[in-house]
């Protein structure tokens, strides 16, 4: 049985969606059976969260996955020699980065090229230089690189010059949180919902800029979940006088988010660009309507179930809030038609093609 070493270096509870798909990946992995022997190789902050999900035996690394310097050395040296250690056959890291070099084949998930298509949109730029040598040393050692939407493969091989042959392009799926009631959508009047980091590619002062634009009379209310510390988003609420309308939310728990996808009227994700859209498949899954800027990822998720909008223009941005806010027969097809598309992506197949990758890797044919 071949025995795989997970790097699980950046695992510290912050990540969002990279943390999201190793967790829904490995207990998917874990769900299909013992072809292959996992053992997570932890951050120090991940030593303290729930493991349950990870189908094998964990190691404490002691290295700290917040600590950018100590995650960076752990990422290059220490993942390769804990493999070599554990008699690992293969290395799995899930969240693009992962060791220069390394006895064993290593599959490396990369999920976007923004350090490389979109520098301007990186919120530490001292660090977009090592990031991008850190992505290129990476791939240079992977046996295989995992990838999760078509733009992010034309960007690898675009940026990083990896062989086509040996991309993999994988999707993600989405599940519905735990306690969603969509009867009660609406209840407490317009509610658009926005849920992510506050990186400048997130363009979420677009949802705010356009508030304006919607007659105060059916004006949605705005919010906005997922900052940290000092919210940058605070200058864009001033700036409009929209503060009745907009509610800035920090990072929010599990009840929090079943109670905000209970309730919200639509889902908006107004990014400038994207290796995915996870939370656009979590909300068509519970039957939420969705409004997408329209890049070629959300196209490649959101399918003919979203409206999309042109997320530069702030009337065009206004003009998809208020569609669903009056329109009751396009927000109920809209409602119809998202359980369906997110149907199409299931996180069994992520796994089942994701096993593939690394049996590709070590040579194995089933």
């Amino acid at each position: 049985m071949p025995r795989v070493l997970v790097d699980l270096l950046s695992y510290s509870g912050t990540k969002g969606g990279m943390e999201t798909y190793t967790r829904e990946l490995y207990r998917a992995l874990g769900a299909l059976g013992g072809d292959y022997e996992y053992i997570g190789y932890l951050s120090r902050e991940g030593a303290l969260l729930d493991r349950s999900w990870f189908p094998g035996r964990i190691i404490e690394s002691g290295i700290s996955g917040e600590n950018r310097f100590h995650w960076a050395w752990g990422e290059l040296t220490q993942v390769a020699r804990a493999a070599k250690r554990e008699g690992a056959d293969l290395i799995h890291s899930p969240a693009t980065l992962g060791p220069r070099r390394s006895a064993m084949p290593t599959v490396v998930t990369m999920h976007d090229m923004l350090y490389w298509s979109h520098p301007e949109y990186m919120s530490t730029p001292l660090y977009t230089a090592p990031v991008k040598w850190m992505e290129k040393a990476a791939a240079a050692n992977a046996a295989r690189i995992v990838t999760i939407s078509p733009t992010s493969a034309d960007e690898i091989v675009k940026y990083l010059g990896y062989p086509r042959e040996r991309l993999d392009v994988i999707p993600l799926a989405g599940g519905v949180p735990s306690g969603v009631d969509r009867s009660l959508a609406g209840s407490r009047g317009p509610l658009i919902l926005a849920m992510g980091n506050r990186r400048p590619h997130k363009n979420w002062g677009a949802l705010i800029r356009a508030l304006p634009f919607i007659p105060a009379g059916h004006r949605p209310r705005v919010v906005i979940t997922g900052g940290r510390g000092e919210d940058p988003l605070r200058q864009s609420v001033d700036e409009t006088g929209m503060h009745d309308w907009v509610e800035l939310r920090g990072w929010v728990d599990d009840a929090e988010v079943s109670e905000l996808y209970s309730t919200a009227t639509a889902l908006a994700i107004p990014s400038l660009a994207e290796g995915f859209s996870l939370p656009t498949l979590e909300a068509m899954a519970a039957g939420i309507p969705v409004l997408l800027s329209d890049i070629d990822v959300h196209r490649f998720v959101g399918g003919d179930a979203a409206v999309y909008f042109d997320p530069r223009d702030d009337a065009a941005v206004a003009a998809a809030m208020e569609s669903v806010v009056t329109d009751a027969a396009l927000a109920a097809r809209l409602a119809e038609a998202g359980p369906a598309r997110a149907g199409e992506f299931t996180w069994e197949r992520t796994a089942r093609e994701t096993r593939a990758s690394f049996d590709a890797a070590l040579g194995i044919s089933r």
